[in-house]
């Protein structure tokens, strides 16, 4: 009896699978020191662990909220390569600057302080507890907790006075921008929301990442192209947008549509697997529409990711770890 083809090429595959495994370890290992070149290049640019400067803080010409990209940054940093060199600069500048109410409104950044700024620390905070990042202190307020906070305070001011709902850029009525909505502080708001969501199972924060996003595209921020736009005057009610574009604002949508397509789908199958026959035609109703749903967030993802970015800042798509 001869043997079988598969008999002379199992020892070929094997080889194959090796070398393979092999080249794929050399490229994880390449990646991981790239990172931590470029993770001690930033920290270079910090400060606040210096004696007499303020933990959390950048030096100047660089802004809070870019502060708490940065910590962001290096949370996932730790999470991808192991890394914990920078843990404990990350986790004092996290607790340094939450404020007195745990929700980063801490009193030295009042006089610039927006709901994108905010907003950029809370999804730092977010991503601390999504990662298992180690906890802080029991004494402290904990990742989710700041997460949640932060939230709250949106919730409380999403303000239906004018243009029928949305986040204000600023926080303060003193500050030059408080009467502009844009898309930045809403995206902040549905990102968080739909990160919370998933993170908790629990359905109002995706009710409210829901609201967010009708309403961004409901005003125009959004087009039916899902170009995302700047920003829009509220003391015309919104009637007209400011149509420049950033690719911060496309990556954050991108990454909250993305984290609602995921719990929508989660839902069609719990769904599905739960209904009895009873309840067929209910059930096929529901499904249309949540796969509707579903089919929307997937357009823009689809829309942000593949298509070459012509956004007026030059740089390209920034694309979140999530996605």
């Amino acid at each position: 009896m001869l043997p079988s083809v598969s008999t002379f090429l199992h020892p070929v595959n094997s080889i194959l699978t090796s070398r393979s495994a092999r080249a794929n370890a050399h490229i994880a290992e390449s990646i991981k020191q790239a990172a931590s070149t470029i993770a001690y290049g930033m920290v270079k640019y910090y400060t606040g662990n210096n004696t007499g400067d303020v933990p959390g803080n950048l030096p100047s010409p660089y802004y809070w909220w870019e502060a708490g990209a940065f910590f962001g940054a290096l949370i996932d940093y730790w999470y991808y390569t192991g890394d914990t060199t920078y843990n404990d600069i990350t986790t004092q500048a996290m607790l340094w600057q939450v404020g007195p109410t745990n929700d980063y409104m801490p009193p030295n950044q009042t006089k610039t302080e927006g709901n994108d700024d905010q907003g950029f620390w809370a999804m730092a905070a977010m991503s601390a507890a999504e990662l298992n990042f180690p906890n802080p202190p029991a004494d402290q307020p904990q990742w989710l907790a700041l997460a949640q906070g932060v939230f709250n305070d949106y919730a409380g001011r999403w303000d239906t006075s004018t243009c029928g709902g949305g986040l204000r850029w600023q926080i303060f009525t003193f500050n030059n921008g408080y009467n502009y909505k844009n898309s930045i502080s809403n995206g902040c708001f549905f990102s968080i929301g739909a990160r919370l969501g998933a993170y908790t199972g629990n359905q109002t924060y995706l009710d409210w990442a829901e609201k967010v996003f009708d309403w961004v595209a409901g005003i125009g921020l959004m087009d039916s192209s899902y170009q995302f736009f700047d920003g829009t005057d509220d003391t015309a009610n919104c009637t007209s947008i400011d149509q420049i574009q950033w690719t911060y604002n496309a990556g954050i949508y991108l990454l909250g549509a993305a984290t609602m397509w995921n719990v929508v789908r989660t839902f069609i199958k719990a769904f599905l697997a739960s209904a009895n026959s009873a309840l067929t035609d209910h059930r096929r109703a529901t499904d249309e529409m949540v796969q509707c749903r579903s089919r929307h967030y997937e357009r823009l993802v689809g829309v942000l990711f593949y298509q070459p970015s012509q956004r007026n800042d030059g740089a390209g798509m920034r694309v979140h770890r999530k996605v």
